[in-house]
């Protein structure tokens, strides 16, 4: 049994305020949320650096979504402090958006608009030039162009995760945070974007997802974290993993972090 990593220590000055490293993109600090007396998460602290690919695992229920919800700014936390790219989440939220990307396992994607007109009302959310040109290069990289006047309640699931994909980086965005993006996919558009997520992750692109897909999500991380119960009871860089052993790693922490909690 692998002994449990030590959270990373976060540098907290005296004002409480999370200050971001030059090359960390998420500085999280004793992060945590309640709804009601359920605790979603319990005093996490973690940081994700520029250019790293962190893939966090967990059960149902285990917060997950909640963190991508706060780290999206869709909800607020109950303590602690986080920054993204140096901005604070409590003072600079919208900031903060401009600097997302969110992939997630609901598509947020408007059926009765085509592709093209899905990407141009996004694009002009956030005020982009030569937006037309942007939303021409993006279908073309993601394999939709010849359909970017078809509706979208056309596409199949894995036609509108490439579409979704296309839409979180249409702003250039510094952080991608990705919810469950498998879901619902059959194998073929899994493997179309566990490419997809590579190719991003070799460009540098910071990148933090929660799945429950263990091989994917080990093979595409530069790290890995399992979160059960609200806490992070288990962190280490993919490279020291023994991929051939971490399902049984995994299930053994869930396990034991279940029962004494």
């Amino acid at each position: 049994m692998e002994q449990i990593c030590k959270q990373p220590t976060v540098a907290e000055p005296a004002s409480g305020v999370v200050q971001a490293e030059p090359d960390s993109v998420i500085q999280v600090s004793g992060l945590t949320k309640a709804f009601g007396h359920h605790h979603a998460l319990r005093q996490i602290s973690f940081e994700v650096r520029r250019g790293e690919f962190l893939t966090i695992f967990g059960p149902n229920g285990a917060g997950k979504t909640t963190l991508i919800r706060i780290l999206s700014t869709m909800t607020p936390p109950s303590g602690g402090d986080v920054s993204i790219d140096g901005f604070s989440l409590a003072d600079d939220a919208n900031k903060i958006r401009n600097r997302l990307g969110v992939i997630a396992h609901q598509t947020y994607l408007y059926e009765t608009l085509t592709a093209a007109e899905n990407l141009r009302f996004y694009g002009r959310l956030y005020d982009l030039p030569d937006l037309n040109n942007r939303i021409e290069k993006l279908l073309a990289e993601v394999g939709l162009r010849a359909r970017q006047n078809d509706l979208v309640r056309t596409f199949s699931r894995g036609m509108q995760q490439r579409l979704s994909i296309a839409r979180a980086l249409l702003h250039d965005p510094s952080l991608l945070l990705l919810d469950e993006p498998y879901t619902g996919l059959d194998q073929h558009a899994s493997e179309m974007l566990s490419g997809w997520l590579a190719r991003l992750r070799d460009n540098a692109r910071t990148i933090l997802m929660v799945t429950h897909d263990l091989e994917r999500g080990l093979d595409l991380a530069d790290r890995v974290a399992i979160l059960v119960k609200g806490k992070i009871v288990f962190s280490k860089a993919s490279s020291d993993i023994d991929k051939s052993k971490f399902q049984k790693t995994y299930y053994e922490f869930v396990e034991q972090n279940t029962r004494h909690t």
